[in-house]
């Protein structure tokens, strides 16, 4: 199925592109989240009028997004949690306990934005990213502590 792209999706293509993606997709998440329109003649000349207020938004989005990294970059967020003798940690840290986190330290996320390489079971520091934007991304330092009972 052929659509316009309402905005730049990763591993897709860029804001205005016509783009040929599985029907499913585009019926079951990218239309209704207003992420794209089926690639009609009545639709693509709907686009170009709205072209460049898009352009604008995803301009403003872009420039929020590298404000948030500047000052984002090298935020180290430290989680207490129960862990045994050895480091193990009774349960495990979740997206959810890293967006906590930077929102106590300030930093409003949502947690479907952090991409962890591995799940956290044991007490230590892992590297994790956190997207803000499609092409911008920063790394962060989760230091995990355990704590006594």
């Amino acid at each position: 199925m052929q659509v316009i792209l309402l905005e730049t999706i990763q591993k897709v293509g860029a804001l205005g592109d016509l783009a040929n993606v599985k029907a499913g997709f585009a019926r079951n998440f990218l239309i209704p989240q207003g992420k794209a329109k089926p690639a009609t003649k009545a639709n693509l000349a709907e686009f170009e009028t709205l072209k460049a207020d898009l352009q604008a938004k995803e301009a403003a989005a872009l420039k929020a997004a590298q404000a948030i990294e500047a000052k984002m970059t090298g935020t180290v967020c430290t989680i207490l949690a129960n862990a045994g003798d050895e480091g193990k940690l009774f349960g495990s840290i979740s997206t959810a306990d890293i967006s906590a986190s930077l929102a106590s330290a300030g930093f409003e996320v949502e947690k479907r934005t952090i991409n962890m390489s591995e799940a956290i079971r044991h007490t230590g520091e892992y590297d994790v990213s956190v997207t803000l934007h499609s092409s911008v991304s920063v790394a962060i330092k989760v230091v995990v502590k355990g704590q006594e009972e």
